[in-house]
């Protein structure tokens, strides 16, 4: 039978597709700092996005598939002795192919592995992303090339449950062929539903190599010195997603403004863009992140403002509205397809609810994080204060999404009011908490240690809840203005947003001098030498500060009292609010001076945070999650700070951020990091980067509101 669809699927017409994106590409990116690491973006039969990559120093091999399920294919790629860093595998020559059946799309593609030997491939991973992200984040492409397969937890005990077939559909069936000149060695993996079905077949022209099948582990033995093609083909049956091109994203004047710059840094974010958007949702990120995220379209949807059609906004509200929880709570993150599944199968495992098995793959929504509960209404806020849209399509809007938007409205204003009646820090909006009572990191920083063990973000209180405050007051003022009702106990939020309005003193670090240099110094002295020679350097060359330095803490402990790490985080408070200039200026202050002072790495950009005020412990939580540590840049924070000053006149910064950025060759990732070779700082892709991240391709609106303001400067 699978032979069959096989041959069914060769047989369907095909047409080739060249890569709509690479990375690294010449002329943009520095391929060192990547590493090995290589990836190209395509488009299917239904224009959904594929994103092959090939992680160098591992021989990692994954395919997403980021369609209507957020699938993914993956291998791994070893010499005969099972090294990880001598597999050289590579992409092929030529480009991809593409087709579809009615029921299958399908990519073909080539890779090389080297003559002169054998190399193995294993680990056949097929299923959901999250589960290829799993795998990764367990560590388990070190294990040996012929371990046992990776299977989640959830679905061993749900298949042990249910019994029958379920068993039989938790790893991929693996077969090899020979016909005519060429051996094809297939997998086969149905969902744990058996609803949808993958497939993954790597091929060979026997005069170039020979194939074995070995439990798990497919060998390649090549017949002689010149390296060996691989045809790769991937097919599936999952729904597809239904994608928007750039006329339906961005403004006319911003199309027209991106095609008269011919700039291929602007082409690449344009169809980074389109490659994450479609009717259904806005992907937050590829190859990782291809589901809807409710923080990352709504902080997107603020940022390209200047850029967008003005009926994107709609869109997003809506993607957000759509699923919103009972108590009015936004969607961190959906799980769909094999995810959904798992997280089903859990619940049924645990409750014994058969009604979990009617559909397995019914999608779940994620309510834990906090900030993006604040951010809808300032996006509705924007939204209905901007005069671009008739008032006809607010009121269409209010007739559709009306309801879901009050039950956010009023979720807000509830959490918003124990602060409101009494202005102490121990009344602010606190993160959920664990099973373990670890205050859950509920904001963008959402690693463990994200908020160094806070459980008050800065971010949330200072920036998101009283802006989430004044626009409600805005919306109840605009419905009003159109003749349409307004929100409930408006005038107790208006009372509740200048009640709020004070709520960054809780968060103030004041240091003098003297504190400043032994903080630093102490810090500088638990680094291993090559980096304490580097920063001491640095201090040599700059000075340490000889005044009084103040800063927002990153957050607050239980007990209401600041956690000193000084962050990138008063960039979105600058870009939502505006300062008097004296505060303006303090608030700059971290982002100009530099790291271990400040936040300014030369030939980097800003670390995301600074911890050298904080105690060791601190500092060793960060040394063990590097994900928002000083080690690592956030190309968001770097566009909230660069939108933030374009409505300034703060040329200096924006230069100087602008170019140590540029000079880090790596100005398009979702995040990036530095290592010390030989004494000297360089940087290098972080590992989990996204070659696109929706909230780092608000670049663009940044070099439009730049470019736009250059004439009056």
């Amino acid at each position: 039978m699978l032979v069959a669809i096989l041959l069914a699927i060769q047989a369907a017409p095909t047409r080739e597709a060249p890569p709509v994106l690479q990375f690294p590409a010449t002329g943009l990116d520095d391929s060192a700092a990547y590493e090995g690491y290589a990836a190209r973006l395509y488009r299917d039969s239904r224009r959904n996005s594929v994103e092959i990559y090939i992680e160098g120093k591992t021989g990692r091999v994954v395919h997403l598939w980021a369609d209507g399920l957020n699938e993914s294919i993956g291998f791994t790629v070893r010499d005969s002795g099972g090294q990880e860093t001598n597999a050289a595998v590579a992409f092929g020559a030529g480009p991809a192919t593409v087709g579809a059946s009615k029921t299958r799309r399908w990519l073909r593609y080539s890779l090389t592995v080297p003559g002169g030997r054998s190399t193995q491939i294993g680990q056949i991973l097929l299923g959901s992303m999250r589960i290829e992200r799993d795998f990764g984040y367990a560590g388990r492409v070190h294990d040996s090339i012929d371990a046992p397969p990776f299977v989640p937890q959830e679905f061993t005990a749900l298949a042990r449950r249910l019994g029958g077939a379920y068993p039989s559909r938790l790893v991929p069936l693996l077969s090899l062929t020979h016909a005519g000149t060429r051996w094809r060695a297939q997998a086969y993996q149905p969902s744990l539903d058996a609803r949808n079905h993958m497939w993954l077949t790597i091929s060979g022209d026997t005069r170039q190599s020979r194939a074995q099948l070995s439990g798990r582990v497919l060998t390649v033995r090549a017949r002689g010195l010149e390296p060996v093609e691989l045809l790769v083909e991937i097919a599936t049956d999952g729904p597809a997603l239904d994608p928007l091109d750039r006329k339906q994203i961005f403004s006319d004047a911003f199309r027209h403004f991106a095609d008269s710059a011919k700039s291929p840094r602007l082409e690449r974010e344009v169809r980074g863009f389109e490659l994450l958007s479609s009717r259904q949702k806005l992907m937050a990120g590829l190859p990782t992140y291809a589901t809807n995220f409710g923080r990352d379209m709504l902080m997107t949807a603020l940022l390209m403002e200047p850029v967008w059609s003005d009926t994107m906004p709609e869109f997003v509200m809506g993607a957000a509205l759509a699923k919103l929880a009972p108590s009015g709570e936004v969607s961190h993150e959906e799980a769909l397809g094999g995810q959904a599944i798992r997280e089903n199968g859990a619940e049924f495992v645990k409750t014994g609810n058969r009604a979990l098995l009617r559909n397995l793959q019914a999608t779940r929504e994620n309510y834990w994080m906090v900030d993006d509960d604040f951010q809808l209404p300032v996006v509705a806020g924007h939204y209905f204060a901007d005069p671009r849209v008739p008032d006809a399509r607010k009121r269409a809007f209010v007739r559709r999404w009306g309801a879901a938007l009050r039950k956010n409205l009023a979720y807000v204003a509830r959490q918003a009011a124990p602060y409101a009646r009494a202005q102490v820090a121990t009344n602010l909006v606190s993160f959920k908490r664990d099973a373990d009572g670890w205050c859950h990191p509920g904001s963008w920083r959402d690693s463990r240690v994200g908020y160094a063990g806070g459980c008050f973000a800065f971010d949330v209180n200072v920036v998101w809840v009283p802006a989430a405050l004044r626009a409600i007051g805005a919306i109840d003022s605009t419905l009003h203005a159109m003749g349409e009702p307004g929100i409930a106990a408006a005038q107790d939020v208006r009372r509740a947003a200048q009640a709020w309005q004070g709520a960054d003193r809780h968060f103030t670090v004041t240091l003098a001098p003297a504190e400043v240099e032994a903080r630093v110094r102490a810090k500088l002295a638990s680094l291993p030498e090559p980096e304490r020679v580097h920063w001491d350097s640095v201090i040599t060359a700059t000075g340490l500060p000889t005044d009084t330095l103040r800063f927002p803490a990153v957050s607050l402990d239980s007990a209401g009292r600041p956690i000193p790490v000084m962050s990138t985080d008063p960039a979105m408070w600058l870009l939502l609010e505006r300062q008097p200039d004296e505060r303006e200026t303090e608030l700059l202050r971290p982002f100009v001076l530099p790291y271990p002072i400040g936040l300014f790495i030369d030939g980097v950009g800003l670390a995301v945070a600074n911890d050298a005020y904080a105690t060791p412990k601190v500092w060793d939580m960060f040394e063990h999650d590097l994900y928002h540590s000083p080690r690592v840049v956030w190309g968001r924070e770097v566009n909230v700070l660069l939108a933030a000053l374009g409505v300034r006149n703060r040329p200096g910064i924006v230069d100087s951020v602008r170019s140590a950025v540029a000079r880090s060759g790596l100005q398009y990732a979702e995040l990036w990091s530095y290592k010390f070779d030989g004494g000297a700082l360089r940087p290098v892709r972080y590992g989990s980067s996204s070659d696109m991240q929706l909230w780092t391709l608000t670049d663009l609106a940044v070099q439009y509101l730049l470019n736009s303001r250059r004439p009056n400067q």
